[in-house]
């Protein structure tokens, strides 16, 4: 249990390596929301996906995690890229694959370094498999798929309190159940819930947005956690594990908007749409990499996934122009110093807010941002 704790810290202290400081700011040039959401997404496959498949972190010593090939298995799957989509998928399954069904969550100089599995990983490339084989008409994706989502089942939940809850890891079946809240995408959830016929899924689904909402509300209203204990009377907020760190919206948590925006239930959107209030008032847009959850600026690294973020919870409140500025700002970010993290959200982004290839259900009609 130490030992699991321990590796998802480390976890945690990778992803915050990736940002960096604020860019030059300049005017950028405005098209169609499709267009650049292709380029933005051919990118990433381009700088990140070897011909092998393995998705390299250039700027993290050229490693390798499970998150990496299931984000270039969705923009693959979202592109129409059958060879990238098989080659990434191929990789992770003869690289990450474990004899539980779920996948090691890193890999590094020819070997698996970190053995313990990443619920979001896992659940991401069941989703993309299921995409896949709707897409590319191979049956066997969504075989693998149907594989996947009972070995998530079986090791990364646990009924807590009466509900079913997905958790962080194989790692947190046990009190205080640790869940990380940008891990509960609920598209993915409602793709495996048609692939398997699975009820349980439907009641992740509909328990996960419960959950989101009760950090959400109250006075004062304050954003996601990165990290979250469900043991106790309700679920609390807390820093990342085997820290003394305090819970913040930090680089796990800005993903919540940007997935559920383009939730296809009205109360998912609903997530995303009620951190519009206090993102609009935060310091430079939401663009930090961390912010307490009441909104005040933390760190003064930024990263292009914060103005994702916000701009996801602007489209989902409405704000479709203020959205559009945002996605601008990330991407003003990005074309300044690339990481593997920032470009893959970017991408993921652009394909989740402004087009239906992995969700039929973006938060605005994507001729709103046309231009």
């Amino acid at each position: 249990m130490v030992i699991a704790v321990l590796v998802t810290a480390i976890v945690v202290a990778g992803i915050a390596t990736l940002s960096i400081e604020g860019a030059r700011l300049h005017r950028p040039v405005r098209a169609n929301p499709i267009t650049v959401a292709r380029a933005d997404a051919t990118a990433f496959l381009d700088r990140y996906l070897a011909k092998s498949g393995r998705v390299i972190r250039r700027d993290q010593g050229r490693d390798t995690v499970s998150e990496g090939q299931a984000y270039a298995m969705l923009l693959a799957v979202a592109l129409g890229r059958r060879q990238q989509f098989a080659s990434a998928w191929n990789w992770e399954l003869h690289n990450l694959a474990m004899a539980s069904g779920l996948f090691s969550y890193r890999w590094a100089n020819g070997a698996v370094v970190g053995e313990q599995p990443a619920t979001d990983a896992d659940l991401e490339t069941a989703w993309a498999l299921v995409l896949g084989a709707r897409r590319f008409g191979v049956p066997a994706y969504e075989a693998a798929a149907v594989r996947i989502s009972s070995a998530v089942l079986a090791d990364e939940t646990a009924t807590v309190k009466g509900r079913l809850e997905l958790l962080a890891g194989p790692w947190a079946q046990r009190a205080p159940f640790v869940t990380d809240p940008s891990y509960l995408a609920p598209e993915a959830m409602a793709a495996l819930a048609s692939a398997t016929a699975d009820p349980r899924w439907s009641t992740l689904e509909a328990n996960s947005q419960a959950l989101l909402l009760g950090f959400l509300k109250g006075a004062p209203s304050r954003l996601p956690p990165d990290w979250a204990d469900l043991a106790g009377s309700a679920a609390t907020p807390v820093g990342a594990p085997s820290t003394a760190q305090g819970p913040v919206y930090g680089l796990d948590a800005q993903r919540v908007p940007v997935i559920y925006a383009a939730s296809c239930q009205p109360g998912g959107r609903m997530v995303a749409a009620k951190e519009w209030p206090i993102l609009r008032r935060t310091a430079i847009g939401g663009g930090a990499i961390s912010y307490s959850l009441g909104g005040r600026r933390i760190s003064r690294k930024v990263s292009p996934l914060g103005f994702v973020a916000a701009a996801a919870a602007a489209d989902a409140a409405g704000n479709r122009s203020e959205a559009a500025a945002l996605l601008d700002r990330a991407s003003v970010q990005s074309s300044s110093f690339h990481t593997y993290y920032g470009d893959a959200w970017l991408a993921l982004g652009r394909v989740l807010l402004d087009t239906a290839w992995l969700s039929p259900c973006p938060p605005s009609p994507v001729r709103s941002r046309a231009g």
